[in-house]
């Protein structure tokens, strides 16, 4: 939540993540039940100082997979402003 939760902290670190299950595993994955209609939301809060504290392995894990963005989205809130 808010300008200090970049995506790339949940992609990385900080827990939540996005990740769909892929490759077929629809195969082996359980039937329908009442959890399927419930909605479970997640979310995550950093403050500036704790973005600070994990911004550069944030970046680090971001530019080892090429995505440079989600490195800078990461960096860029800990820098100082003018």
């Amino acid at each position: 939540m808010g300008r200090n939760c970049p995506e790339a902290l949940g992609d990385y670190l900080a827990g939540p993540n996005h990740t769909l299950p892929t490759s077929g595993t629809a195969k082996f994955s359980s039937p329908l039940s009442v959890d399927d209609f419930v909605k479970k939301m997640q979310y995550t809060y950093f403050t500036r100082d704790a973005l600070a504290d994990v911004a550069g392995d944030v970046a680090y894990f971001a530019r080892q997979e090429g995505l440079t963005g989600h490195a800078k989205s990461a960096v860029i809130r800990t820098e100082e402003t003018t």
